[in-house]
């Protein structure tokens, strides 16, 4: 940057750019909003970010974020025991929570099988996933990786892993979104709303 503007300036754009989905334009924006906030803001902002460093970790059974080790749901009685959904990342956690439908554990990947990025199934946590369906108690894995070349990937080498285990393995259905029109839709979904349709 140019040196009229200051180092300290500089450093919290460059350190902006860096976050997923934040363009330079972005963490300039964030950056002079922060510069003419009151001062409790940035505290406030600066303080939440050192907790979340300090305070945060990573659930021991099932590798969603936590503060307490078991975290909530693995150490939730009322959790049905006996079924896993295995995810890529802790949001997706929060998006099948939302739903109010799952009561069953989880096991986060943190990632999908990505050759191009060099992310192979040892960067992920399904070896822990199996350890896990080896204990007997598990008797359903839900693969629910996002739909795609990578997360179809995942959900095929986890399936191929578990299949000596005995385990019952299903996928998330796949189909038209609520309130969508099929001359929108594209092929791919289409085929597999045709594929995977229900009786009325």
């Amino acid at each position: 940057m140019s040196k009229a503007v200051p180092e300290p300036v500089t450093r919290l754009v460059d350190a902006f750019s860096r976050l997923p989905g934040v363009g330079p334009k972005t963490a300039s924006r964030l950056t002079y909003f922060l510069l003419r906030a009151p001062d409790e803001v940035s505290v406030s902002l600066a303080d939440a970010l050192r907790e979340l460093k300090e305070q945060t970790k990573f659930c021991s059974v099932c590798f969603n974020i936590t503060v307490d080790d078991p975290c909530g749901v693995c150490s939730d009685a009322r959790r049905d025991k006996t079924t896993i959904a295995v995810v890529e990342e802790p949001l997706d956690v929060l998006a099948l929570e939302r739903t109010g439908s799952y009561s069953g554990l989880y096991h986060v990947l943190h990632g999908a099988i990505s050759p191009v990025n060099g992310i192979g199934p040892d960067e992920l946590r399904i070896r822990e996933l199996v350890t896990r369906v080896n204990q007997g108690d598990i008797l359903e894995v839900i693969i629910a990786t996002n739909p795609g070349l990578e997360g179809d990937a995942t959900a095929m080498y986890i399936q191929r892993e578990l299949l000596p285990k005995g385990v019952k393995i299903t996928r998330l259905a796949r189909g038209l979104p609520v309130g969508g029109d099929l001359e929108y839709v594209d092929s791919v979904t289409l085929t597999r709303a045709l594929q995977g349709r229900n009786l009325l």
